[in-house]
C-alpha cells in the first residue's frame, strides 16, 4: 500500500502534477486520480465507450465537453434523457443565464423564467425549441414510427452549432439513445404533432436491437456515467447481455443509503452482472461540473 502524502507545491502545479498528487491524498481526490487512469485505459484498450449523463449536465457548461468527446472519438454511443436533447438544441441558438441558488422563485415564475440550480432558462427558449423542432417533426412524420435515436439524429442534422453534442454525433454517426425521451419538451411536442399527424409515433423499443448489437459486437465495453436515473441504468443494464462492463466510471453526488440506483456505487453493479467480476471501476462522489472537467482534461493529455 502507498502512504498518504501531503500536498506540497513550490509553485502552482500543472494539471498532470496536480492530478498525480491527488492520487496519494485520500478521500475523493484519490478516486478522481483513479478515474483519470481508468479513462486512459478505456482509450488505450480501444473499448467501445458509452457516455451517459442526465439533462442538468447538458444545461451546464459540460455540454461543450460532451461535444468534444464525440468529436475526438471518446464516445461510441450516448445514452441520455430527453431533457438533454432539449437543452442541447436550445443552447445551439440562445444561451442560458447564470443566476444563483437563492433566487426568489415566485418572482422568477412571474417573469417567465425557469431555474435549474443557479442556471436560468427563460420561457422564450422553449418557444424557440418548438420552432426549431417543427421541421424535424415534419421529416420524421413521413417515416413513423421512429426510434429515439432516429429523432436525435434528425435533431443533429438540423443543428448548425459544432458545440452541440447532437451535431457532433450526427457528423460522426454516433448513436444517441434516449429511452425516456417523452419525459421532456420533445414529449410534449410529440403529443401536439400526433394531433396533426395521427400516424406519428416514437417507438422506444425500436432502439433496443441497435443498442444490444453495439454491446454484443464489442471486444470490450466501458462506460462514463455522470449522474444517475434512466441514463445510468440503461447503460449498465444493456451490458448484462455480455456479462457486464469491463470498465465503469461513475461521477455522482447521490448516496447509497436509501438503496437508490442513482446513489449505488459501481461495485453494487457487479452483484447484478452489469459490471463484470473482473471489471475495473471507480466512483467519484462529487459534482460533475467540478470533477469531470479535471478528469477529462487529465485523461485527454
Amino acid at each position: 500500500m502507498d502512504g498518504v502524502r501531503d500536498f506540497s507545491f513550490q509553485k502552482a502545479p500543472g494539471l498532470q502534477e496536480l492530478v498525480e498528487a491527488y492520487g496519494n491524498c485520500g478521500f475523493q481526490a484519490t478516486e478522481l486520480f483513479r478515474a483519470v487512469q481508468l479513462m486512459k485505459r478505456m482509450r488505450e484498450e480501444e473499448c467501445t465507450i458509452f457516455l451517459a449523463f442526465t439533462a442538468n449536465m447538458a444545461a451546464s457548461g459540460l455540454r461543450g465537453i460532451f461535444a468534444q468527446m464525440v468529436e475526438e472519438g471518446w464516445a461510441d454511443a450516448i445514452i441520455t434523457t430527453g431533457g438533454s436533447l432539449d437543452h442541447d438544441m436550445i443552447r445551439a441558438y440562445e444561451p442560458y443565464l447564470l443566476g444563483s441558488f437563492r433566487e426568489n422563485d415566485k418572482e422568477l415564475h412571474q417573469k417567465g423564467i425557469n431555474r435549474i440550480g443557479n442556471i436560468l432558462v427563460p420561457n422564450d427558449r422553449y418557444e424557440l425549441l418548438e420552432e426549431k423542432l417543427k421541421p424535424v417533426f415534419s421529416e420524421l412524420a413521413k417515416r413513423s414510427p421512429v426510434s429515439p435515436s432516429e429523432f436525435a439524429f434528425e435533431m443533429g442534422r438540423a443543428i448548425g452549432d459544432d458545440g452541440s453534442f447532437l451535431r457532433q454525433a450526427y457528423k460522426r454517426k454516433v448513436p444517441v439513445f434516449s429511452p425516456g425521451i417523452t419525459d421532456s419538451a420533445i414529449g410534449l411536442q410529440s403529443y401536439f404533432t400526433r394531433q396533426r399527424h395521427k400516424e406519428f409515433a416514437i417507438d422506444v423499443t425500436k432502439d433496443m436491437k441497435a443498442l444490444a448489437d453495439i454491446v454484443l459486437n464489442a471486444e470490450k465495453t466501458a462506460a462514463i456515467i455522470l449522474g444517475g436515473g434512466i441514463s445510468k441504468h440503461h447503460t449498465i443494464g444493456v451490458n448484462l447481455l455480455r456479462g457486464g462492463l469491463d470498465y465503469a466510471l461513475y461521477v455522482s453526488t447521490s448516496e447509497s443509503y436509501d438503496g437508490s440506483l442513482s446513489g449505488a456505487p459501481a461495485s453494487e453493479a457487479v452483484s447484478w452482472g452489469k459490471i463484470s467480476e473482473g471489471g475495473r471501476h471507480a466512483t467519484v462522489r462529487a459534482d460533475a461540473t467540478i470533477a469531470f472537467p479535471l478528469i477529462w482534461c487529465a485523461a485527454r493529455q
